[in-house]
């Protein structure tokens, strides 16, 4: 189907029209295009000096689009996820839930690039726990990774493309950030799934080290993360600390994005994430 650039100015100017009737027929024209139109308004988006008609045409591209991501998203869980790689395939594709014409493999490239800068370094430190600060002072220092205080409930707080362009974001994203750029060097940092504040920890032949992410990568002691949680209500138990799995690291980033958008009652959008969380527990369980 061939769609024309003039319609497509035509269709989003008037979404900004006053009769609800009128911006229904042009949702839906805008639906019966389909995926064919995904360019065009990607364009008119980025034209758009208006950040209310930005996000409306945003979420029109998300409706159009959903059902390939979903797809995309199911094929990556079918080919398995018991690795931190096919765990970064999986979060890159749920970024395009809020971007759909991302470029997944441009913020793969960085993350390649943020490892050269210190992959040698790395090589020749004299001990492991030289090689984790290397990374950790990579991440919250050089490249100022933080956490995300002034509004943390944003959704681009969960995003990892929004996470890496802002360099801010949730503890579960930074610690990814980390995860990733480890996994690059071979280097032994996982996910550790706790109540209310993901960690991370750093586990070799003589010792284990857990590292806050949200606080620059600072290295904790266990008291200081049973103190913590005993002052939330939660009674600390030991699976609180065991390494986390990949599809529960996936499943809890969705989680995330299910509160930020229902603190936004954006109501749509937290049913389709529903439906990738249960897409995720069913298929990888």
């Amino acid at each position: 189907m061939s769609v024309k650039k003039s319609e497509i100015e035509s269709l989003v100017y008037l979404l900004d029209d006053p009769d609800p009737f009128v911006k229904s027929q042009v949702r839906n024209r805008l639906f019966e295009l389909g995926e064919t139109a995904v360019p065009l308004l990607d364009q008119q988006k980025s034209e758009t000096n208006d950040a209310e008609s930005r996000e409306l045409i945003n979420e029109i591209i998300q409706h159009i689009t959903f059902g390939s991501v979903e797809q995309d998203f199911m094929d990556v869980l079918e080919g398995g996820l018991s690795s931190l790689e096919q765990l970064e395939n999986a979060v890159f594709i749920l970024s395009r839930f809020d971007n759909p014409t991302l470029r997944e493999r441009e913020y793969k490239k960085k993350l390649d690039r943020f490892t050269e800068m210190i992959a040698d370094d790395v090589r020749y430190s004299l001990s492991e726990t030289q090689k984790m600060h290397k990374v950790l002072s990579l991440v919250f220092e050089d490249l100022e990774f933080s956490g995300s205080t002034s509004d943390y409930y944003n959704p681009h707080n969960s995003y990892l493309n929004r996470v890496i362009d802002r360099r801010e974001g949730l503890p579960i994203s930074l610690a990814l950030i980390v995860l990733f750029i480890g996994r690059r060097l071979d280097l032994p940092f996982y996910g550790i799934n706790m109540p209310i504040h993901f960690m991370m920890k750093y586990k070799t032949a003589n010792e284990e080290i857990l590292i806050d992410p949200f606080d620059h990568g600072k290295v904790v002691t266990y008291d200081q993360c049973y103190y913590f949680l005993k002052q939330n209500g939660v009674e600390p138990r030991s699976e609180h600390f065991k390494n986390s799995s990949e599809e529960d690291i996936l499943a809890r980033c969705i989680r995330n994005l299910i509160n930020s958008y229902e603190k936004r009652d954006k109501l749509d959008t937290v049913e389709s994430l529903k439906k990738l969380l249960n897409t995720v527990e069913i298929m990888v369980r």
